[in-house]
């Protein structure tokens, strides 16, 4: 059977029981109708990003809107593990490439930091853009959730107050000798990993994080990029998610 189309309904507009309508506009509506050439009748995917998906009928059609009913949703239970990566920030043109991996990778968060190395100046907030490149991502991958996404200021202060909700908090250091990151490590728990920006961790700012409870791990002895760091560490998560499922 072939996979259903899918498109992005907010969280304040999903349904909560089968038969409601729900109204789909802008570009998710002309994407549907336009681009895809949905037919009235015809059976959709929706998610809302945050752990709800559902079959939904095309009953109404104009060029920027969609009324379509619920017929079956399905919700899934509030995310209490996983993987949120502290990213030192980049002026990267790369960071659309790794916000997409994140979302096929099931991350659960992923925060930006202004780092002594960051190239360019950390934004106030988060981008549309960036939101935009994670629904795109899971349409592709049947994700039903986006990962949390945010921009944490204060440098390393901030990111040690971030930290202190999580069962596990990780320095991921390639000054670092020996204890080698692995599935295991994500097995369970919150876990946050930290990742310095391209020009890697000033010296002070590895040891603020290990003095307030970061534990520094290797990623290997290769020298890696600063959206490849964080890709190792997303598979190794998704991983250890999969083996435990199994």
């Amino acid at each position: 059977m072939a996979r259903k189309n899918s498109f992005y309904l907010p969280p304040a507009q999903w349904p909560s029981r089968s038969g409601d309508k729900v109204l789909l506009d802008g570009a998710e509506a002309k994407h549907m109708v336009k681009v895809l050439r949905t037919r009235l009748g015809e059976t959709v995917r929706l998610f809302d990003g945050a752990g709800h998906e559902g079959d939904f009928i095309l009953l109404e059609a104009t060029k920027s809107k969609a009324v379509l009913e619920t017929v079956e949703v399905v919700s899934y239970d509030q995310r209490q593990s996983g993987l949120w990566l502290a990213l030192g920030w980049n002026k990267s043109s790369r960071r659309g490439f790794l916000l997409e991996k994140a979302v096929e990778l099931q991350a659960a968060g992923i925060i930006f930091w202004q780092a002594e190395f960051s190239q360019g100046k950390l934004p106030a907030e988060t981008k549309e853009s960036w939101e935009d490149k994670c629904v795109q991502a899971a349409k592709q991958c049947g994700n039903p959730w986006l990962p949390e996404l945010g921009v944490v200021p204060g440098g390393v202060n901030g990111v040690v107050d971030y930290g202190k909700g999580f069962d596990r908090i990780i320095l991921a250091w390639e000054n670092q000798t020996g204890a080698l990151l692995s599935p295991q490590d994500f097995e369970t728990g919150k876990n946050l990993v930290v990742i310095g920006p391209e020009g890697g961790f000033a010296w002070h700012e590895a040891q603020y994080f290990m003095e307030h409870g970061f534990e520094a791990m290797s990623l290997g002895n290769s020298i890696l990029r600063w959206e490849t760091a964080a890709m190792y560490c997303l598979s190794l998560s998704f991983y250890a998610r999969e083996a435990v499922s199994l």
